[in-house]
Parts: structure tokens; C-alpha cells; sequence
């Protein structure tokens, strides 16, 4: 049985448990609380020397790490994969876009009001501006396509949804972005995503 270790309030871990639920793959969960330091225990160290969740062992024991590594394993060969080579493609500029330009923004200023306590005025200015870029830019995409990639949910919804559904906790207003709001709405839905 695969094995996610993961924590909760982390949309990177969130994405690798709402896949492998969305394709019934069963697994067994396994909470590092991140804000305690679990995650740099020597016990964790061992098992994962990079020292971050989420971290996945599989059923042969083999160990994998990396949320979008760790989702598109999960799902090859399923839908979320687009067979058509350009669209996986597509799928691919998507999840390595949010592990650059969205995910180091969005989820960063997040973690830091909600779970560090800090205050808007404590962070570096440049954690709105980007975030805000980084929505003003999947809201031109989604003008163009119902989903991120294509025209049906791929993986780069599920890993764009996970901390762009939580963007208030961050701070940021996406009542400028209606697409984007829409798409929210639509990508929950079709990925069984509710809480």
C-alpha cells in the first residue's frame, strides 16, 4: 500500500492525497506536522533526507518526493494525463510554472499569516505582487480554455487549485479575477475537491 506522509495544511501535500483519492488508489496517511519540525526529526531524516512533505513510499518500497513528481506518477495512464502529446505538454509548462512562479508566492505568504502569525506589512511586498501576476495570468489562460491545460481537468488544476483555493489566507483578493474564481468552483467539482 502506498504510504503519504504529509501534512494537512500544506496545499503540496493536499494535492498528492486528492489524487490518489480521485483514482482510488489506497494509501495510508501519515501527518508530519511541518510548523512543529517533525519534517527535521532524525527519524524523518532517515526515511527523507531532503526533509519535506510531501514524501510517498510506495508499495514495493521504493520512495518518491515532490508533490507534482509525486501526482504525475500517481496518475499515469489516467485521464488527469492527456494522451495527446501537446497537451501533456501543456500540462507539464503548467505544473512546473506553479512550482516557480505561483506555489513560492501564493503559498508562501499564505503559510506565513496564517501559521507564522505575521502581518501583511511584516512580508516582502513582492509575495502580493507576484501572486497577484501569477493570478492575472492563469486568468487570461482560463479565457482561453475551461481548465488549465485543456479542455478537460489534468493534473495542472489539481496542483494550481491546492493553494489558489486558499488565496484569502493569504491576503489576496480574487474578486478581480472572476475566470479564475469560476475556475475554482469548476475545477472542486471535478476533482471531488471539498475541503
Amino acid at each position: 500500500m502506498l504510504t503519504i506522509y504529509g501534512d494537512p495544511i500544506s496545499g503540496n501535500c493536499m494535492k498528492v492525497r486528492w489524487v490518489a483519492e480521485l483514482l482510488g488508489v489506497p494509501f495510508e496517511w501519515r501527518d508530519v506536522d511541518v510548523v512543529e519540525g517533525e519534517a527535521r526529526t532524525p527519524a524523518f531524516l532517515a526515511l527523507n533526507p531532503a526533509g519535506k512533505v510531501p514524501f510517498v513510499v510506495l508499495a514495493d518500497g521504493r520512495s518518491l518526493s515532490e508533490s507534482n513528481a509525486i501526482i504525475l506518477h500517481l496518475a499515469d495512464g489516467s485521464a488527469l494525463v492527456p494522451t495527446d502529446a501537446f497537451e501533456r505538454a501543456v500540462m507539464l509548462q503548467w505544473l512546473f510554472w506553479e512550482q516557480y512562479s505561483h506555489e513560492p508566492y501564493v503559498a508562501v505568504r499564505r503559510f506565513q499569516i496564517r501559521y507564522l502569525g505575521k502581518t501583511p506589512e511584516e512580508l516582502d511586498p513582492r509575495l502580493l505582487e507576484r501572486g497577484e501576476a501569477a493570478f492575472a495570468l492563469m486568468e487570461r489562460r482560463l479565457g482561453e480554455s475551461a481548465f488549465m491545460a485543456c479542455a478537460a481537468p489534468t493534473l495542472a488544476d489539481v496542483s494550481l487549485l491546492a493553494y489558489t483555493r486558499l488565496a484569502h489566507e493569504g491576503g489576496f483578493d480574487l474578486a478581480p479575477f472572476p475566470r479564475l474564481r469560476d475556475w475554482i468552483a469548476r475545477a472542486e467539482a471535478a476533482l471531488g475537491v471539498s475541503a
